[in-house]
């Protein structure tokens, strides 16, 4: 199986704000009280459509379906919490914690996809787990090693172990199971969504190991990952902080591969960290000032990617 593709889903907000129902377990949501709900999806939207545009200039193919005032949706610029996209022409549906997050989950993006030529021949629907209050966050809380089988899941409120361990059988995976925490006020909490902590590209990973506090567990991961030949790039809770974990490596034009992530994320990187990134791949970084702010996610989040057969 491929590890990164050229074909990415983005859904264009269009009522983004600071989501109170999420707010009590996502620590990077800060909110911009001085601005008017108006300004903050402006400047969302801004930024959404800077980021796609650098991605198509490249050669990425982004597939992007607009937001609808139809529900309250202000996290619709995260689908890949929601939606992931399989090889084998699987649709998986992910168990949400927030109430109006599972409103996100829209079967015309189905039909959309289908109208751009993917082929879709399953859906695979884990979202009956919200009745009991069990959760498992798409690729934010399953940070996926397709080429080696394996799925990282840093447990949280939001990363369910058995629903976690019931995807993995689904899909032969491997699951690789943590815990990661930062600092929040003096106090180690849980981090949300495992890919804010780590993301796996074809030849290297970006982890923040300090996050894992159990030390064999952070063994066991760094093992994993250097057992796979994967080049270890570690970053500091203060650049997770900036989002530095929280990147895609995408294909562009002529499978050239790139690692996308937010203008605060590379800026909080040494030159040491960007020369290692950069002997495997190109960075685009572009500025979400905003969309992190408020939204408490970053680049990675903002991109489900397509991994569906196309039509002959």
């Amino acid at each position: 199986m491929n590890q990164t593709t050229n074909s990415i889903l983005m859904i264009r907000p269009v009522a983004f704000r600071m989501n109170e129902q999420t707010v009590v377990n996502n620590y990077y949501q800060k909110g911009l009280k001085d601005l008017l709900p108006t300004t903050v999806n402006a400047k969302a939207q801004e930024e959404f459509d800077t980021l796609v545009k650098k991605l198509q200039i490249v050669g990425v193919n982004v597939i992007v379906v607009d937001d609808t005032l139809d529900s309250d949706t202000p996290d619709s610029v995260f689908p890949n919490n929601w939606i992931s996209f399989h090889e084998n022409g699987d649709v998986v549906l992910y168990p949400m914690f927030a109430e109006n997050r599972r409103a996100e989950r829209r079967e015309d993006i189905l039909d959309i996809l289908e109208d751009n030529g993917f082929v879709i021949n399953e859906i695979m629907d884990y979202t009956t787990a919200e009745e009991d209050s069990f959760y498992l966050e798409g690729t934010g809380s399953v940070v996926l090693d397709r080429e080696n089988g394996k799925a990282y899941c840093a447990l949280s409120p939001r990363a369910d172990e058995e629903l976690f361990i019931e995807f993995c059988e689904d899909f032969e995976y491997s699951p690789i199971l943590f815990e990661a925490f930062q600092t929040v006020e003096g106090e180690r909490k849980l981090i949300y969504h495992t890919n804010v902590m780590l993301c796996i590209g074809d030849t290297f990973a970006v982890i923040c190991s300090d996050a894992i506090d159990d030390k064999k567990e952070r063994k066991m991961v760094l093992d994993s990952l250097r057992g796979d030949g994967k080049e270890i790039i570690l970053i500091t809770e203060a650049q997770l902080n900036s989002f530095a974990g929280n990147m895609l490596e995408v294909l562009g034009a002529d499978d050239r591969r790139y690692l996308v992530m937010s203008t605060a994320a590379y800026q909080s990187l040494t030159k040491k960290q960007i020369a290692q990134l950069e002997e495997h791949l190109t960075i685009l970084h572009s500025s979400l000032e905003t969309i992190e702010a408020c939204g408490g996610g970053s680049a990675r989040c903002m991109m489900a990617e397509i991994f569906l057969p196309i039509e002959d």
